[in-house]
């Protein structure tokens, strides 16, 4: 097991939960530390936090003196840097690199953006949204990215157990934390069968279980 890991994490963000995912299928051990997202204006907001991480977002990953940003590009270093462990969080072949990475990236670019804290907070400020109002913008962002992930894995031949074939990927551990978003605003989960298959798959396994916002320490 490699050591010295720490991870800036806060229990409900989808972007943390997806490095968690990663972390565990690889079978790292790490330090978690909690940065709150909305105690007190947010801890990601504070000095100390902007100058690890100008962003001002989670999570972090700190490698020794290595730190580190964004989900996707934590979750391909954990990849190339430690590729004699466990899962391979990205497949050998180009091809399934390249379905992996736009499955990744349909969550990560054009779901997660216009659902993130942030956003929403602005919608509230500047545009008077409610809870409903703001659920509902979520819920209908999700479902269009739903519906043309849902079309991209059922059309795929790769498509097996997971997003790509018999072993759980960089794909899947974005895909299932925007799942528990969908289900946090009561997003209805009928139309995406190929999803919600993967997601039950997902869920059986001790990395996805152990990284859920719920097991997190500062989980309320």
């Amino acid at each position: 097991m490699a050591t010295g890991l720490v991870l800036y994490s806060y229990w409900r963000s989808s972007a943390a939960y997806r490095v968690r995912i990663a972390l565990n299928l690889k079978g790292l051990d790490y330090e978690t530390r909690p940065v709150h997202l909305v105690r007190d204006g947010g801890e990601q907001h504070t000095a100390q936090y902007q100058a690890l991480n100008p962003l001002e977002s989670v999570p972090v990953l700190c490698d020794g003196d290595r730190v580190l940003t964004q989900s996707l590009a934590i979750m391909e270093y954990l990849d190339e840097m430690h590729p004699e462990l466990e899962t391979a969080l990205l497949p050998v072949d180009a091809r399934g690199r390249a379905q992996v990475r736009a499955l990744a990236m349909a969550v990560c670019c054009d779901i997660h953006p216009l659902g993130n804290l942030r956003v929403l907070q602005h919608l509230e400020k500047e545009f008077g949204a409610s809870e409903e109002q703001r659920a509902a913008w979520s819920r209908h962002w999700i479902d269009a990215g739903f519906k043309a992930i849902e079309a991209m894995l059922a059309e795929s031949a790769a498509t097996g157990r997971y997003c790509h074939g018999e072993t759980p990927s960089m794909a899947d551990a974005c895909l299932i934390p925007q799942v528990y978003n969908a289900i946090r605003w009561k997003l209805p989960l009928d139309d995406y069968p190929t999803i919600t298959r993967i997601h039950a798959a997902c869920n059986e396994l001790e990395a996805f279980q152990r990284a859920a916002p719920e097991a997190q320490p500062d989980a309320p």
